[in-house]
């Protein structure tokens, strides 16, 4: 139950302007002076302000009885006393103490009147001129506006801090915004999804088939398909996920789509009998990158004979021997202005990145190597002895503005007006490079440059929107090689020779004989659960020379018996188990603990990082933090409100309390998110689930994640069906299409 405190900010402890986080001291709460310590979110507060607040006492463990604020009104000063020591606070910009008890001196009880109605008599006091009256007349109302606003936007249960940002957007037009459209605040500020807004378009009592809310609606639809990874959805598609959300009939839709069309929200294409919508943004991301694409295609061409020499010479220096396929790679990307070189694992795509590497350092060109993830970037260096880099950091990742929606452009310094300087450039790991990343990189990519694309399309398609490496390569119009052959060293591997099989869709033979792929039989889910952390507290750290918390556990689901965040919960128990030295955090359903293993979950391009060398000094800086990179979660300080993270690569990120939401638990992660990364050993629990998800590509991926060893726990039956199913999701992505177009 709520209760309420009236009182004036005394002082203010703590404040955090990112997030409006304070920590205060409120005095006369009871009529008499005695303090009582605040915590709450306020988008503006000022010493001296009188306040009434609502919330609930609690007791902090550390700093013993607050008052937790859920909702303010600020009052105005109703005494003579108060009103000095409101306008002595420094709530007004230019009165201090002194001027405020001149000014009170002389008005006495008459002063709040004064400084409303008629602020030019301020003038009399002595050190205020004219110009500084008007001053603190426009300050006072303001703040009068902006407290009004704040009241308006609470009666519809709109919190404090999205009420500060609204309030920031529209000013004084807030009110006819509201009345109006809420739908635009989805649009217009970051935080405000279509729920949200169709929340507070329901209170204000907007109708349900009101043009604006399904307009919203249908937007809304189409960018929660981008965040499965789609670019668009078939017109039946969209009418039928738009009336679900909307609770509308799908005949309303037409019109409305014809509407957005119309304000060029959404394009319409026409694609042998269907309809394909897409958000304007994707589908020219989509045509652009087409166009770049084909822009990139020169063909170079190089004596043939002088090719064969220097890959004989490469042989030689180098002790290794190419095989056919790998020496025609070698002879494409060096006549070719993009080059696309795919292949699953142990079927020499590192040799052959190796030798091309060798080939144009040879002709004395400027190479830049990058991944899409830091782990897969750090796999690259090691492999190639070649420094790589994420592509967010070769092109320069420069943060992205605090207004900008989620799916806007990310603000890279290298683009078209400042490109890369390199003759050659390769991307590894393309399987995982999405539309909007790969546009991005195209930008900087001045044509002359020659870009090496280097993954295996038979990986699952990359988390953000589009399927890039899959469209480029069936689209048919560039050099491609397919690596298929599998060496010799590799073929002693069951993971490697597994794998391929999975691929093939041919059974595997489950005999326990091997050395590096195991399968443990068993049907019980809690007792599957046991099993794996008998694995990684004991059997496997052993057997790969590995840290329990370098194994990892990878499963299909994020819900149900053997998902994510059940496994999580559980593994957390045992391989960090609670202690009075580590300090904890109880966020959502869970908690975090100091030591925790956990991951990243949505990128976020403003959070900024360090790399600290000896003493904590340090050497390296930069913004952005990636959906996927996984880390260590260091100390949680409770006073700062605040949790540090130091990732694998070393880099170091401070997290407000508030952006705990964008982190979790990594002792178990779904084999989506484990894309790009290799570890020692991998644990995958498998008993049942939905169909869609038990597939072929999906088994495919988690059996190459692993470096030394793999362990199934659970199901033979299931093994079985996801080598047999070859269903995956369909992905809407149309790349292929336009470069067909382009060429």
């Amino acid at each position: 139950m709520s209760e309420s405190v009236t009182g004036y900010i005394d002082h203010i402890i703590f404040r955090n302007e990112d997030n409006g986080y304070t920590v205060l001291v409120l005095k006369g709460t009871e009529g008499d002076d005695e303090e009582l310590t605040c915590v709450g979110t306020f988008p503006v507060i000022s010493q001296g302000a009188t306040i009434e607040a609502s919330g609930k006492f609690i007791n902090h463990h550390i700093y013993g009885k607050q008052f937790q604020i859920t909702s303010f009104i600020e009052k105005m000063p109703e005494d003579a006393m108060a009103m000095e020591r409101y306008l002595g606070s420094g709530a007004i910009k230019g009165i201090g103490a002194a001027l405020a008890a001149r000014i009170v001196r002389r008005f006495g009880a008459d002063t709040l009147r004064i400084v409303e109605e008629e602020p030019e008599r301020l003038a009399e006091i002595k050190g205020i001129s004219e110009k500084k009256a008007r001053e603190i007349a426009a300050q006072m109302e303001e703040k009068a506006d902006m407290r009004k606003a704040m009241m308006f936007l609470q009666k519809y249960g709109i919190s404090l801090n999205l009420g500060a940002k609204i309030y920031q957007k529209y000013g004084d037009s807030v009110y006819s915004v509201l009345q109006e459209n809420p739908y635009r605040l989805a649009d217009d500020i970051s935080g405000v999804g279509f729920k949200i807004a169709d929340e507070i378009a329901g209170r204000i009592g907007i109708h349900t088939d009101s043009d604006y809310r399904i307009k919203s609606g249908m937007m809304y639809t189409l960018l929660q398909a981008t965040g499965e990874g789609h670019v668009y959805l078939p017109r039946e598609e969209l009418f039928r996920r738009a009336s679900e959300l909307l609770g509308v009939d799908a005949s309303y839709m037409e019109k409305h789509l014809m509407d957005l069309s119309m304000e060029r929200k959404v394009i319409q294409k026409e694609e042998g009998e269907k309809i394909l919508v897409y958000p304007s943004r994707f589908y020219y991301l989509e045509l652009n990158t087409a166009r770049m694409l084909r822009e990139l295609n020169v063909h170079c061409p190089e004596d043939e004979d002088f090719v064969q020499r220097r890959i004989a010479q490469i042989e030689k220096e180098t002790g290794t021997t190419l095989d056919e396929m790998q020496k025609k790679a070698v002879t494409e990307a060096a006549g070719h202005g993009l080059f696309i070189l795919t292949g699953g694992p142990g079927t020499g795509k590192t040799t052959t990145i190796n030798a091309i590497i060798r080939f144009f350092e040879g002709e004395g060109s400027e190479l830049r190597l990058a991944a899409p993830t830091g782990r897969a970037a750090k796999r690259m260096t090691e492999a190639t002895g070649y420094e790589a880099q994420t592509i967010h950091r070769l092109l320069e990742l420069n943060g992205m503005p605090e207004e900008e929606k989620q799916g806007q452009a990310v603000h890279f310094e290298r683009n078209a007006e400042n490109p890369l300087e390199a003759d050659v450039i390769i991307i590894d790991e393309m399987s995982m490079v999405d539309i909007q990343l790969m546009h991005s990189l195209l930008l900087a990519v001045t044509a002359g440059t020659r870009l090496i694309l280097v993954g295996d399309e038979n990986q699952l398609p990359s988390v953000g929107p589009g399927n890039v490496l899959r469209d480029i390569i069936r689209s048919g119009e560039f050099p491609v090689v397919e690596l298929k052959k599998i060496f010799r060293q590799a073929s002693e591997s069951d993971i490697v020779v597994n794998a391929h099989k999975i691929n093939r869709g041919e059974q595997v033979t489950l005999s326990n004989k091997s050395s590096d792929f195991f399968f443990l039989k068993r049907q019980d889910a809690d007792i599957i659960i046991r099993v794996v952390i008998a694995l990684i507290q004991e059997k496997l750290p052993r057997y790969v020379e590995a840290k329990p918390f370098d194994i990892q556990v990878l499963t299909p689901m994020r819900k149900g018996l053997l998902g994510v965040e059940r496994l999580n919960q559980i593994l957390q128990r045992y391989l960090n188990p609670p202690d009075p030295s580590k300090k904890e955090k109880e966020y959502g359903q869970g908690l975090f603990r100091e030591g925790d293993k956990v991951m990243q979950i949505r990128n976020n391009y403003q959070l900024e990082w360090e790399i600290r060398g000896r003493y904590g000094i340090p050497v390296d800086k930069g913004v952005g933090v990636f959906n996927g990179d996984t880390g260590i979660l260091k100390s949680i300080n409770e006073f700062s409100e605040t949790a540090e993270v130091e990732f694998e690569d070393g880099r170091c990120a401070e997290y407000s309390f508030k952006q705990l939401e964008e982190l979790e638990l990594a002792y178990a992660v779904t084999i989506h998110k484990s894309q790009g990364s290799e570890y020692p050993a991998v644990v995958i629990p498998l008993l049942s689930g939905p169909r869609m998800l038990l597939n072929r590509n999906l088994l495919y991926t988690a059996v190459t994640r692993a470096r030394r060893c793999v362990t199934i726990v659970g199901s033979e039956e299931t093994f079985r069906e996801m080598i047999k199913n070859e269903k995956q999701q369909r992905r809407y992505s149309s790349l292929d299409i336009r470069l067909k177009e382009e060429l």
